[in-house]
């Protein structure tokens, strides 16, 4: 239930309508929270596939600072333009854009074992893929039929299944530590294992700020131990610098068809992840339908945002679905007060000092935090799939492309042969199953029972 001391019923309905500052910057910043870790995290991920590495003694640490300041910082810009808006660019709502999970299982791919020629690549894969993102918003209604729950359901599953590996790498002690005596033993695993424990209990035995950010505090919690245990290094946080703006193309520009062709393909997932969100925050915060105007506005908001953050080396920009759920609990429906948060990861971005103490958190510490959000998004696919008629057809549709796409990530050397572009879009395994579902659901009869 809202807090009327916020306002009346019809103010904290109004997008327009801004708190008293002394309850809009509290309100600003527990949207930062709500989000922080899964924003953070897939750069974290992504900088050390490319082979940044973890630890304050890689040479390439100054790379993984870089990279997580540029998610924070994009972050707070895409916000920008879905509160405050650029002509039909933004929906003027209360909608936190971040750093999206979904691009993960086509990113890592693509940057694993290539360094910065394939961050090259990749950054250009993500400004061509937020162009076409803006593309999308004039046509975004019409995708909607191709794209029932049987299919985004299905896919949101493979997301969570591409990378659920990754959380246990990492809480075993990091994919560069296999074969060591630490990897997988009991001092890597102890720290993750608190975060997976005190996050667990936040979630279902506290109410309010408590549980909406459990999974920070649960690596917080983590944090402490490995600090305890020697885990933590802070070797590089007294270099770091105190103010340094983002570097226009800093990887270089490469064309890579296949990551180009991944990056195109999940923007229109997470141009249907947009809509559902745009339509949930209108629904649970202000009791309407969304208007075909302010689906279009994010829509574009999120392919401007991923554009941006491309051409700096951020990741792709989408909205996030947690914060949804913050304003339906708040029932503050202010755009303004999420413009507030919005300027927060900014300034945060801009302070490589802070990228800095984010990066000590130790990968073993950051495992136990990725399990519960990979599982997260492997239960949200589910979830979906609950209000799937199980009938014959959408049976043989799911286990059909389930089958091809996890089969084809599970053993990767079955298309060898094939050119290297086709290896890397369809090894992804969610790419395959999600054209696949897509293909069938379209022309398999429907009358199949």
């Amino acid at each position: 239930m809202a807090d009327t001391s916020l306002g009346t019923p019809e103010q904290l309905r109004d997008p327009n309508y801004t708190p008293a500052l002394a309850k809009a910057v509290p309100l600003g910043i527990q949207h930062v929270l709500a989000m922080f870790v899964s924003n953070v995290t897939p750069a974290i991920i992504v900088a050390g596939a490319a082979g940044f590495g973890f630890g304050s003694n890689s040479p390439d640490f100054p790379n993984m600072i870089y990279m997580i300041q540029m998610s924070m910082l994009f972050a707070g810009i895409a916000t920008l333009f879905q509160t405050i808006g650029m002509g039909p660019v933004g929906s003027r709502l209360p909608i936190v854009q971040g750093t999206s999970f979904a691009f993960l299982p086509v990113m890592i791919p693509a940057v694993a074992g290539m360094g910065t020629a394939g961050l090259a690549g990749l950054m250009t894969g993500v400004v061509i893929g937020g162009l076409f993102h803006i593309l999308i918003g004039t046509f975004i209604g019409k995708l909607r039929f191709a794209l029932p729950p049987l299919v985004t359901g299905l896919i949101v599953l493979m997301i969570g299944l591409a990378l659920v590996k990754v959380g246990i790498q990492y809480a075993a002690g990091g994919v560069p530590l296999m074969g060591k005596p630490e990897f997988g033993s009991l001092a890597m695993w102890t720290p993750a294992l608190v975060v997976i424990v005190v996050t667990l209990a936040l979630k279902f035995f506290t109410r309010g700020m408590m549980s909406v950010a459990a999974v920070l505090i649960g690596l917080i919690a983590g944090y402490a131990v490995a600090y305890l245990m020697g885990q933590v290094s802070f070797g590089n946080v007294a270099r770091a610098g105190l103010f340094e703006l983002p570097t226009p193309f800093k990887w270089g520009i490469e064309f890579n068809a296949a990551i180009i062709i991944g990056m195109c393909f999940m923007a229109v997932i997470s141009a249907i992840e947009t809509v559902g969100d745009v339509s949930g925050i209108c629904k649970g915060g202000a009791g309407r339908e969304a208007t075909d105007t302010e689906i279009q506005g994010a829509t574009y908001a999120d392919g401007v945002g991923t554009a941006v953050a491309g051409i700096f080396g951020g990741l792709p920009n989408t909205s996030f679905s947690q914060n949804v759920g913050l304003i339906s609990m708040t029932g503050v429906m202010s755009r303004h007060v999420v413009t507030i948060g919005a300027v927060f990861l900014i300034v945060c971005g801009l302070v490589p000092k802070f990228g800095a103490i984010v990066s000590t958190v130790p990968i073993n510490v950051l495992g136990g935090g990725v399990i519960v959000m990979f599982g997260m998004v492997c239960a949200a696919g589910v979830n979906m799939l609950s209000d799937v008629a199980w009938n014959r057809r959408n049976m043989v549709i799911f286990a059909v492309s389930l089958s091809v796409g996890l089969g084809l990530q599970l053993e990767p050397t079955a298309l060898q042969h094939l050119p290297r572009t086709l290896q890397i879009l369809l090894t992804s395994g969610l790419l395959p199953a999600a054209g696949l579902s897509i293909l069938l659901n379209l022309v398999l009869p429907k009358e199949l029972d």
